[in-house]
């Protein structure tokens, strides 16, 4: 193999690397926006739910509003740092009041996957998808 070949290979490889890897850096600072109406599905110890949920995100601040037929209309306040989602309500669920905490991560501008703690209900899983209008 001639050397101006060798040279223009090893460019040509550099290049394609460097588009690759800044395609990449691209998705991973794509921004996720989670306004909206959101349609959850909800299992726990205790059975399941589909509460929806109506989230305003400003930056990383989360807030909006739940509605479910376990926990009735209640405001939520969280936060979102990259793809991790954290927010809470407060409930008087049985006759006490507890903060029901969703953690999760945002798959996609249309998915999220997690966990939640009931206290004095149990824990567990839920995926959300966002609503079509």
């Amino acid at each position: 193999m001639n050397v101006q070949f060798g040279r223009k290979l090893a460019l040509a490889v550099a290049v394609v690397a460097l588009i690759g890897a800044s395609s990449l850096v691209g998705l991973a600072q794509a921004k996720i926006d989670l306004t909206g109406k959101w349609n959850f599905d909800v299992q726990t110890e205790a059975g399941g739910g589909t509460p929806t949920f109506t989230f305003k995100q400003e930056g990383e601040q989360i807030t909006g509003h739940m509605s479910s037929q376990t926990f009735g209309e209640q405001e939520i306040k969280g936060t979102l740092k990259g793809q991790d989602l954290t927010f809470s309500f407060k409930s008087d669920a049985l006759g006490a009041e507890a903060e029901v905490v969703y953690k999760g991560k945002v798959e996609s501008n249309d998915s999220i996957k997690g966990t939640l703690d009931i206290p004095g209900l149990g824990a567990g899983t839920f995926t959300a998808v966002r609503a079509k209008n």
